[in-house]
């Protein structure tokens, strides 16, 4: 491990030197690469660096008890010994963690679908809470929320609602939130104070760049109509919302919420480019079945992953058995408890998989 480190670390100082000289500033490409390598090893380098110091400062400690010293000094060098193997420990293991194959997704903004499951109208008005819990925890984040595509139900539910959520880190953060959602809780539609369990899908898609998927213009069928608001009424009377069906892989796309129909045609763009990677990775996945995946699951939409219980006022991720008893918060955006634990769960799988 120490020699890959230096090797690293040889390889990051080499990256400083070269954004410093005026022919690579001159070059964007160049620069904008070199900038990116730099950055992506900055954490791993500076965490080693310590490292580094740590091991230094155990060997000086332990030259001078090798002095014969005695009394308090002695004391207070062997305390310090002790803290520093402690220190010694710890960034040991946070460099096995920084040193593990990272996702090449997770810097990437996303693309999330969610979409009413069983349960009718109350799966509809599930699926809306649940765009208002990511929507907040977006906000915390300081990330940008912007709406693709709504289908509402007949009480300003979503029947599916697709938006992009734009920031660093992003899908790092959220890809573990892909799976079907499960809800307990007495519905606004029931009269005899029933508990119903009602469930949302919830995809999330890495947004893909123009240069990951080569898209035919002559693949494309492109309808426009007509869009719609809450409840199916009509909210306007030109043809500015537009369907994009992607004809090879039958993937339709459609999108309303702006005025105009080009921008609705970007955003469609958008969403059936990161549905067509999604497709690549799944394909590229399917081939390489034999390598163990991480327990957490990120991808199966098909996954119950979390049930949210209302009447004892709790939240259960099934997939490594947390359950918090604050669920008020939780949809309200305070998710950082639940993701922190995912993150950590799958850095441990990631561990054994290479130990």
């Amino acid at each position: 491990m120490l020699e890959k480190l230096d090797k690293l670390e040889e390889k990051y100082e080499e990256l400083t030197d070269l954004l410093s000289q005026p022919e690579v500033i001159a070059d964007q490409a160049r620069f904008q690469k070199y900038a990116k390598a730099h950055a992506d090893l900055t954490e791993l380098v500076e965490t080693y660096r310590q490292y580094k110091r740590v091991v230094q400062d155990q060997r000086d400690a332990r030259q001078m008890l090798q002095d014969n010293i005695d009394g308090d000094f002695r004391e207070m060098l062997l305390a310090e010994l002790e803290e520093l193997g402690v220190k010694e420990e710890a960034i040991e293991k946070k460099l096995k963690v920084l040193l593990l194959p990272k996702d090449p997704n997770d810097e990437k903004n996303v693309i999330m679908e969610i979409r009413a499951g069983t349960g009718g109208e109350e799966a509809a008005l599930f699926a809306a809470d649940l765009f208002k819990m990511y929507s907040r925890y977006a906000e915390q984040q300081g990330w940008k929320v912007d709406i693709m595509n709504t289908s509402y139900s007949d009480l300003d539910g979503f029947k599916e609602i697709v938006f992009v959520v734009e920031g660093k880190g992003a899908y790092s953060r959220l890809k573990f939130e892909s799976g079907v959602h499960r809800v307990q809780r007495i519905p606004v539609t029931e009269s005899g104070g029933r508990i119903h369990t009602s469930a949302a899908t919830v995809a999330v898609l890495p947004e893909a760049e123009e240069v990951e998927v080569e898209i035919n213009p002559n693949d494309l069928r492109i309808d426009v109509f007509c869009s719609s608001g809450p409840g199916g009424q009509s909210v306007n009377t030109t043809q500015s919302a537009v369907r994009v069906t992607h004809i090879p892989t039958g993937l339709v796309v459609s999108c309303q919420d702006e005025k105009s129909q080009h921008k609705n045609k970007d955003k469609a763009m958008r969403v059936l480019r990161s549905r067509l990677l999604e497709l690549k990775q799944a394909e590229h996945n399917a081939e390489i079945a034999g390598t163990r995946r991480s327990q957490v699951g990120t991808g199966d939409r098909s996954e119950r992953i979390r049930t949210y219980n209302f009447p004892q006022g709790r939240v259960t991720d099934h997939r490594i058995g947390l359950t918090l008893h604050r669920l008020d918060s939780v949809l309200a955006g305070d998710l950082d408890e639940i993701i922190d634990a995912l993150v950590t769960h799958e850095q441990a799988e990631k561990m054994r998989q290479v130990e």
